[in-house]
């Protein structure tokens, strides 16, 4: 017989539908592979999450570490309209400062103009303006330029030092210059129209003129001059900036140590470990009846980084006023986070910040507290580091895996095709008995009628 196209068609048993078990069932061998291959990818994603956790917490780490964070001086004003910032050239000291007057900026308006329409220049007019350090810079206008024009004109000329406006008064429209930057010299003492159309009177109203005034202050009784209300270097490595409530008034300025950067640090710091113990506390849980475990229970990287994180924090830094992370107010609880005592540690750094930069800082990278467990954390992190062969491993595991799946699929469809080789024949052969068997009982029939009508 002829080959048979579809399973069971000769035969009429559904073969098709055998070979789906077989198929089904064959596959089952793939399920464990599935299933390993899932749990080696959870475990990457674990291991990018504690790595990211272990990053944030050696930033944390590597900023104690730092021991200009114990140097930094803070500005604290008493009294409004000033405000003060220090940089790393500041000294600590105390300052009485009194306000003379703020920097303004100067500013000059034109004589009238009835319309806005009318046009006011000939062709080659200009704007001659005059400011308070002699200095003088010309605007060329347009020829028949309006009011709005001209105003336009100098607000598009980013060299003309000062910004146009129009202002109504009632009885006519005036241009009102105001000088860009503040003090003495910037200001605008001065302007003259040249090239008017005829019939046209434009020029400066002297009795609007308000000139610019540079900022005056007295520190600690030395008098001081700024073109601006941003005061720099006066004292050095302080700014001070000024607001008009400023004017008139004497205000008190403190530089001391900022104490409160040293604790910011230290509670940034303990923050992210709590937050590292408890992105680990969550990767080794075990399971329950309504939950799943960890991906990383018990798993030996996390063990050893724990183990090794614990060993920084309650091994003894020598040679300071402190030598354990205890004695600053800072603990391990019985759940393995970090607490912090804040009138203990408010009074370490208030009474010997030398010593607290001592205990973390040390005198060299990896001398403190902080430089031992920023290498320790650095060593975790690095790409042959603990977390990072870790993950390696992880990736590898899931390669082979999925070579294994390949390899085993690749069996099972040759099982498969080799069955349907054999549902094949077995269909022809029993259509071809099949078509013997209808073949001799339509003989037999045949033969069986003749005998009756011989008879």
């Amino acid at each position: 017989m002829a080959g048979i196209s579809s399973l069971g068609i000769g035969s009429g048993l559904d073969l098709n539908g055998l070979l789906d078990q077989l198929r089904s069932a064959e596959r089952k061998q793939l399920e464990p592979l599935t299933r390993q291959v899932a749990q080696q990818e959870a475990k990457i994603s674990a291991y990018g999450r504690l790595k990211s956790g272990v990053d944030k917490l050696q930033n944390a780490a590597a900023a104690l570490n730092d021991s200009a964070l114990y140097q930094k001086l803070s500005a604290s004003v008493q009294g409004d309209g000033l405000s003060a910032s220090v940089s790393e050239s500041a000294s600590p000291g105390s300052y009485d400062i009194a306000v003379t007057s703020i920097a303004t900026a100067g500013s000059l308006a034109t004589t009238r103009v009835d319309s806005l329409e009318d046009s006011l220049t000939d062709a080659g007019a200009t704007l001659d303006l005059d400011f308070g350090d002699g200095s003088t810079y010309s605007v060329s206008l347009e020829a028949d330029s309006t009011l709005e024009g001209i105003r336009d004109t100098i607000n598009a000329d980013a060299d003309a030092g000062v910004d146009a406006s129009i202002i109504n008064d009632g009885s006519g429209h005036r241009l009102v210059l105001s000088s860009r930057d503040t003090g003495a010299d910037a200001g605008i003492t001065g302007m003259t129209f040249n090239g008017l159309s005829a019939g046209v009177t434009l020029g400066e109203d002297a009795a609007t003129a308000r000139l610019g005034k540079d900022a005056e202050l007295d520190i600690n009784g030395i008098t001081i001059t700024s073109a601006t209300n941003t005061v720099e270097e006066a004292i050095q490595g302080v700014t001070l900036t000024l607001s008009p409530e400023a004017e008139g008034n004497t205000l008190s300025l403190t530089v001391s140590q900022d104490k409160e950067a040293a604790k910011e640090a230290v509670t940034k710091w303990v923050s992210a470990y709590n937050q590292l113990q408890s992105t680990i506390g969550r990767m080794i849980k075990p399971g329950t009846d309504d939950t799943s475990a960890g991906e990383l229970i018990g798993d030996s990287t996390v063990r050893t980084l724990e183990s090794r994180m614990v060993r920084d924090l309650t091994s003894s830094v020598p040679g300071g006023d402190f030598s354990l992370l205890s004695e600053l107010g800072i603990s391990l609880n019985e759940k393995g986070r970090l607490e912090i005592d804040d009138e203990t540690l408010d009074a370490a750094i208030a009474d010997s910040p030398q010593g607290v930069a001592d205990f973390f800082a040390g005198d060299s990278e990896e001398a403190g507290m902080a430089g031992v467990f920023n290498a320790t954390l650095e060593q975790a992190l690095d790409d042959k580091g603990m977390i990072g062969n870790a993950i390696e491993g992880a990736e590898s595991r899931v390669d082979s895996l999925k070579e294994r799946f390949t390899r085993m699929e690749t069996s099972i469809e040759r099982t498969i095709e080799r069955y349907r080789k054999q549902f094949a024949a077995l269909d022809g052969m029993i259509a071809q008995m099949n078509q013997t068997t209808n073949y001799l009982t339509q003989q037999f029939d045949a033969l069986s009628a003749q005998l009756g009508r011989k008879k």
